[in-house]
């Protein structure tokens, strides 16, 4: 197994807290949800019945989990094309995300948005956004909005390595800090961009930790992977947010499984980077913890075959859904729902 420090992970955790019994089961079934749906998903676009591409967070699943299990409801979630698993670890229920992944008029959003635009205002989930960097702006909007209504809401917003090379990513984060928003950005350097490895195009070895400074932020820097620190980080960080003493800017270490897309076999990638990340998978490596600490076997395994039942189930409600209407095409086009011009 290798060391955090054999894949440049921190040495020492900084936000190794107590997690109690039940959260750390939370966050077990939640990562193992998040896995089990989105393998699904991959079977489901093999068989061509994903509309369009999806992109996967196979192995990234701890830093959605930590993050679901310590917002409030009341808080609001950003996230980028690759946000199946923010959106499931915010309490939002499989059938209707599988059946948006599959077009299908229960889905999400009747079927029109897709696996790249997943949003539920109810859930606090409020979009997946296919532009780099556009959503950390708009996070600030959210973040703004409490700030003015005096509402103890946090707005997280999650990105990849590559967006911390757009020009978004410092105006928001200028903007954050001069204003002192109630804003958490979560880096999820998963050390590759599309097909360019993020170091091979950026000036400082950690392309969101070595920028905090320039804004007067603390450079934040977690094993993605392990989902008991992300839990801990995700923790100090919302109440650092919470408390008005302004945002926070995290950066956590990762690594896809798969490629950037489904279409992507990820050829590019050198064998003897894949197989160390792959040692630590993070769902693996808190099942091992979790059994080390003196949780029975069997708990677990009832968990699997719970998250087992509900994937299978999305699936099939999702494949014996009707197709949408073709109504919808005209409808939320305007804010007041229609498609009509207005002067």
């Amino acid at each position: 197994m290798p060391t955090p420090t054999d894949l440049g992970l921190p040495e020492t955790p900084a936000f190794r807290h107590e997690v109690d019994a039940e959260t750390e089961l939370e966050l077990y079934r939640s990562m193992e949800r998040l896995r089990r749906f989105e393998k699904r998903a991959y079977d489901l676009f093999l068989q061509s019945l994903v509309k369009g591409t999806s992109h996967l967070s196979l192995g990234q699943e701890a830093i959605a989990a930590a993050f679901g299990a310590s917002m409030r409801p009341g808080d609001w979630t950003f996230a980028t094309y690759r946000g199946h698993a923010h959106t499931l670890a915010r309490g939002v229920a499989m059938a209707p995300i599988m059946a948006e992944l599959l077009g299908r008029g229960t889905g999400l959003m009747a079927g029109k948005g897709g696996s790249m635009h997943l949003t539920s205002v109810e859930h606090g989930v409020m979009g997946s956004y296919a532009i780099i960097g556009a959503h950390l702006t708009i996070a600030n909007g959210a973040a703004w909005s409490a700030k003015l209504r005096g509402t103890d809401q946090v707005a997280v917003c999650f990105f990849g390595d590559g967006t911390t090379n757009i020009g978004a990513f410092h105006e928001a984060l200028n903007l954050a800090a001069t204003w002192k928003l109630p804003v958490v950005f979560v880096c999820e350097n998963n050390q590759w961009m599309e097909y360019t490895p993020i170091g091979s195009v950026t000036a400082v070895p950690r392309p969101a930790a070595d920028r905090a400074s320039a804004y007067g932020l603390e450079p934040i820097v977690v094993d993605g992977n392990d989902a008991t620190e992300m839990y801990g980080a995700a923790q100090d960080a919302l109440r650092h947010a919470r408390s008005g003493r302004g945002p926070v800017l995290m950066e956590a270490l990762t690594y896809r499984h798969g490629g950037h897309s489904r279409a992507d076999p990820a050829k590019y990638r050198p064998a003897e980077e894949v197989e160390p990340w792959l040692l630590r998978d993070p769902l693996v490596t808190y099942r091992a913890h979790l059994v080390r600490k003196g949780v029975d076997e069997g708990v677990l395994k009832a968990i699997d075959e719970e998250v087992l039942r509900e994937v299978d189930d999305a699936t099939e409600s999702a494949k014996n859904a009707p197709q949408p209407d073709l109504t919808l095409i005209e409808r939320d086009v305007w804010a007041d729902g229609s498609s009509a011009w207005r002067n």
